[in-house]
């Protein structure tokens, strides 16, 4: 069961902001729930321009890495781009390589595989850079902890230039984060930058590392495509126009690994889909046409549910080298044919999820959950835990850890709950783990599999610690609560102009109260179908896996909705709906 938070404002000014903004009331509370409290402020959100993206020459250490890549061009020097396995990943590879082609520079990417490299750049990147002659590797979506890779490269007098987003090592931690080697030998291969140890490379791009007082459109919130495209673009001296081609792979990358969609991103994603619709680059539309999406319509959630599940399964079940060759491509019939492959790696990756979540639902039905959920097996496939994670943290809301054994070592990925900082969690085991990395929200980690129960017991204690019983109950977020009368096209309207919705900004919730339920019944594959109605006003609803709410709301019963209005579309009419997103009986 969820709590219902419905966000309140004093009347007065919620009035005052639909009439400075021209807005209904509802839309009105909506946008001072996101901050918007000033017409400029609202002309930008709901106009996220080019003009308005921050300045690539404020992240740190990019005019170093730029004067590297122009070096190379200037001596013919090759330069090896290794990327990361997953959209954002598999995105940022393309983003540089297209990026530095286009100056001229000779470039190859390597992508490590899942199961044979592991995450990250490692030894196995370096053979790549020494097999092909490079003298140069950029790292991207990767590399922010890669100490001994950048000073094995270093010996080899290749030099690494480290893009990436995911969070430093925080200088208090490095001592335990290194187990037995001496933090002498530590330091010898990094650089300490504020509160932050760094690899010592050439330079290091992290928007981590901005200052506080730099930050502008929250340019430190980007995602490891957002910062791979922020680097293409100083090289073209901050010239939109010469890298605009590339807004599509880095609107890809930036939904894909769930960062807030406002400021910059909010932008990439916007820019971006519009080439995506559009069909541009011809591995993206030839991957849109095997998915069956319609070449005139494409819309924000496709991206979400269709495109980047597709692109990920690549890295997930088998090599990611060829998604990035899809990204690439200039020729319509390897498109086709790499797009029905991912296409078809997609429905493999789907049947292994099945098979792992169900043995995971079987496992947690025998232990007692405590404050985080632990799970390792051995055969679960290494590609789909992360998912797993996600479905696992989503229904028993609880931070998940998800891993894969295979001898004496377990590998495996983590997914948090909004009040728990996984990242920081998993630091405070550092001493058990023989590698991790991530954001707050997901992480990735490898340990003995003799550390697990160890390991089990540490984080649960972290958790029910850091968190009190209420952060263990899901939120509804509850943006305005309505008459059913307000419910109109204008209202829909204006919720249309927040797109693209993501994380960070998402759909809005309305809620309104003292409901009858007219005709309900159970359709499709589980969903509640029924028309609500309030002071004469009647509307269509549908809830989707509602269908076991039917005793619930009986002819005439009086509820409690929260729901997301939409216009539907079907057999050439349009009509008002509420896709429902709760339900409760009226409580008056």
């Amino acid at each position: 069961m969820k709590k219902w938070l419905v966000n309140r404002t004093n009347p007065e000014y919620v009035d005052y902001i639909s009439r400075i903004a021209s807005v209904s009331p509802a839309f009105a509370q909506v946008l001072i729930n996101r901050g918007i409290k000033t017409p400029d402020h609202l002309h930008a959100f709901l106009n996220p321009a080019i003009n308005r993206l921050s300045d690539p020459f404020e992240l740190p250490y990019i005019k170093i890495a730029i004067d590297r890549i122009r070096e190379a061009k200037r001596l013919g020097e090759r330069i090896l781009v290794h990327g990361d396995y997953d959209a954002d990943g598999v995105t940022a590879t393309a983003i540089m390589v297209e990026g530095l082609k286009k100056i001229g520079i000779d470039v190859h990417y390597f992508i490590p595989n899942r199961i044979a490299h592991g995450y990250g750049f490692s030894s196995a990147g370096i053979e790549k850079a020494k097999e092909i002659g490079a003298k140069v590797i950029i790292t991207v979506d990767c590399g922010i902890s890669s100490f001994d890779a950048v000073s094995t490269a270093d010996s080899l007098g290749i030099d690494v230039i480290i893009t990436d987003h995911h969070e430093p090592m925080i200088r208090a931690a490095e001592q335990q984060s290194r187990g037995p080697q001496k933090i002498e030998d530590f330091l010898g291969q990094s650089r300490a930058v504020g509160q932050y140890l760094l690899p010592d490379a050439i330079a290091v791009i992290n928007p981590k590392l901005l200052n506080s007082s730099l930050i502008t459109h929250h340019s430190s919130l980007l995602s490891g495509a957002g910062v791979a495209f922020k680097l293409v673009t100083a090289l073209f001296e901050n010239n939109i126009n010469d890298v605009h081609e590339l807004f599509d792979l880095a609107a890809i990358g930036t939904a894909a690994d769930v960062v807030p969609v406002i400021g910059d991103n909010r932008i990439i994603i916007k820019e971006g889909i519009k080439l995506i619709q559009s069909g541009s680059r011809i591995g993206v539309k030839a991957l849109k046409d095997v998915s069956g999406i319609r070449p005139d319509f494409f819309k924000t959630s496709l991206l979400y549910y269709v495109l980047i599940p597709r692109i990920n399964a690549a890295g997930r079940i088998a090599d990611a080298n060829d998604a990035v060759r899809l990204l690439t491509t200039k020729s319509e019939a390897e498109a086709e044919k790499l797009a029905k492959w991912l296409n078809d790696l997609n429905v493999k990756r789907q049947e292994a999820e099945e098979i792992v979540y169900n043995e995971a639902l079987e496992m947690l039905q025998k232990i007692e959950i405590s404050g985080a959920i632990v799970l390792a097996k051995e055969g679960w496939h290494p590609g789909v835990v992360g998912i797993i994670a996600s479905r696992i943290a989503e229904k028993y809301y609880r931070p998940t850890f998800i891993l894969s054994a295979e001898n004496d070592v377990a590998k495996g990925s983590a997914r948090s709950i909004p009040p728990f900082d996984i990242h920081s969690g998993l630091t405070q085991c550092s001493d058990i783990l023989k590698r991790f990395g991530g954001h707050k929200q997901a992480a990735g980690m490898t340990l003995k599999l003799e550390d697990i129960e160890g390991f089990r017991e540490r984080i649960s204690g972290i958790v029910l610690n850091s968190l009190s019983e209420e952060d263990f109950v899901p939120a509804l977020n509850i943006d305005a609560q309505v008459n059913i009368s307000e419910i109109n096209l204008r209202l829909i309207n204006e919720v249309a102009s927040l797109e693209p919705f993501g994380y960070g900004n998402d759909e809005p919730l309305f809620g309104a109260k003292g409901l009858e339920v007219l005709q309900p019944k159970v359709v499709g594959n589980n969903y509640l179908k029924m028309h609500l109605k309030q002071n004469g006003c009647r509307l269509n609803c549908i809830g989707f896996e509602f269908g076991d709410m039917l005793n619930t709301v009986e002819d005439n019963a009086l509820i409690d909705a929260v729901f997301v209005p939409i216009i539907n579309e079907w057999n050439g009419g349009r009509y008002l709906q509420l896709i429902l997103k709760g339900i409760r009986l009226a409580t008056g």
